[in-house]
């Protein structure tokens, strides 16, 4: 799931392939993709031994993936070793207040300076993909996270602040492991897809205010609002890490 959510062009142009990302690179990327998916149980020790048997490879790399993961916040200390990091309640209101005030200021600084425009084509091309998932939504679940992170960045990535998106990017990897279970019913995909383009089209066509209201009312206007989605993702998660317990015992 830890693919990138939005594609930069290539600043070179030349010919020479990218260069194959070396083996720490790729035991760290595939680490930190397993913790941002949903890979490990939130109780699950990450024992080196048996994540280097997972991966194929030393303990060596592993090692120092788990120490980059460790400075990245992802993954913290326990009783009796590392594990992935699940905010409290509390953080999880903080990042998600975060994102909020990020989320919101991609339009807001367009209102504030008529100079500004969002980048067309981007929201175009983003448009045509969530009409595509209009007609055929994909099935709930948590893999579903990603698209909805994918439409904040290139919503972001529009309004012409690279270091705004790269801080709301950074901000959405947090509160991934528990938002990624707030999407689990048809309803609740069905309604972002549909808040999604509202909010974009009122974009596309210059019509800021609208989709200021129509984006806060979206992403949680209030702290109460906050409140009550940080708690309904982090009960749902708890209740699918039970189930899977659950199916893995004999």
């Amino acid at each position: 799931m830890d693919s990138p959510l939005y594609t930069r062009p290539d600043p070179g142009g030349g010919p020479c392939p990218p260069a194959m990302p070396s083996l720490r690179e790729s035991v760290y990327a595939k680490l930190r993709a397993a913790v941002l998916d949903g890979g490990f149980g939130p109780r699950e020790r990450l024992a080196e031994t048996r994540l280097a048997a997972r991966f194929g490879v030393s303990r060596t790399p592993v090692r120092e993936g788990l120490a980059r993961l460790l400075a990245d916040g992802l993954i913290e200390h326990g009783d009796d070793g590392l594990f992935v990091t699940v905010p409290s309640l509390a953080q999880l209101k903080d990042f998600w207040e975060l994102r909020v005030t990020l989320e919101l200021r991609g339009i807001v600084r367009a209102e504030e300076d008529s100079c500004l425009r969002h980048d067309r084509a981007v929201l175009t091309a983003e448009l045509e993909r969530w009409y595509a998932m209009r007609e055929r939504p994909p099935a709930p679940g948590p893999r579903f996270v990603v698209e909805d992170e994918r439409f904040h960045a290139e919503l972001s990535r529009a309004s012409g602040n690279p270091a705004l998106t790269a801080a709301l990017v950074a901000a959405g990897e947090r509160v991934r492991r528990v938002r990624m279970y707030d999407f689990l019913t048809e309803a609740r995909v069905g309604a972002a897809i549909a808040e999604h383009i509202e909010i974009m089209e009122h974009v596309r066509d210059g019509r800021l205010g609208e989709g200021h209201r129509a984006l806060r009312a979206h992403v949680g206007g209030s702290m109460a609002v906050v409140t009550e989605r940080a708690q309904q993702a982090m009960t749902q998660m708890a209740l699918h890490a039970d189930r899977l317990r659950a199916a893995r015992q004999p």
